[in-house]
């Protein structure tokens, strides 16, 4: 991304976090219930499931995690607070039911991790943070949806505990595309590196010759 105005440039805003040394995949709500267009929290991300697939597939020799997450309430949805009075799609993403499993095209699998949380953000109610500094996690691939709601949110928030939030631009999607790109440009000013799948895949790369040449 690329900020809009020389005067943000020269305020200091968009510098570079650069790639950590130990990072970590972070799949936001990837779940039947954002991906189906049918669904009323539903969406086309054909497109982002897709270079998500290709980003895990591409980590798994250098043996990444993966999180996971998805979002679920119970019937009575009192485990949504007050949002449940905002967003009445919530209702559609009952615990146990299709929409809150992870979309089958990408690839979860044995010794991933699967996360419920029930706010926008990766963080807020979940022990996230505890598990990334258990494996010494300096860094996030962010993918997933909403870029404007769920995924902003992390990111944010990643960047609060002390993690490098690296956004996938091809792989995190909105059901708007105003919303995706004002937030894209939002992120990399102030919070986040927002980097192409190819930037990224090409670093993976580079790590793989690095290694080999040791």
């Amino acid at each position: 991304m690329q900020i809009d105005s020389p005067f943000f440039q020269q305020r200091g805003f968009g510098k570079r976090l650069g790639f950590g040394q130990r990072p970590a995949i972070i799949v936001v709500d990837l779940i039947v219930g954002f991906t189906d267009e049918s669904m009323p929290l539903g969406a086309n991300l054909d497109a982002q499931v897709g270079a998500c697939k290709q980003l895990i597939d591409a980590s798994r020799e250098h043996a990444i995690p993966v999180f996971f997450f998805t979002a679920s309430y119970d019937e009575d949805l009192l485990d949504a607070g007050v949002w449940r009075h905002k967003m009445g799609g919530i209702t559609s993403l009952r615990h146990g039911s299709e929409a809150v499993k992870v979309d089958p095209r990408l690839p979860f699998k044995k010794g991933d991790s699967l996360i419920t949380k029930k706010y926008a953000s990766c963080f807020f109610g979940t022990d996230l943070s505890s598990r990334l500094v258990a494996l010494g996690i300096d860094s996030l691939f962010i993918t997933g949806c909403t870029t404007s709601g769920c995924v902003r949110a992390t990111a944010v928030d990643a960047v609060q505990n002390g993690f490098k939030p690296l956004v996938v631009r091809e792989a995190v999607g909105d059901r708007s595309q105003a919303a995706h790109d004002q937030s894209l440009l939002d992120l990399d000013a102030k919070y986040a590196d927002v980097l192409s799948l190819d930037e990224v895949l090409s670093h993976l790369a580079q790590k793989s010759k690095s290694s080999v040449s040791v």
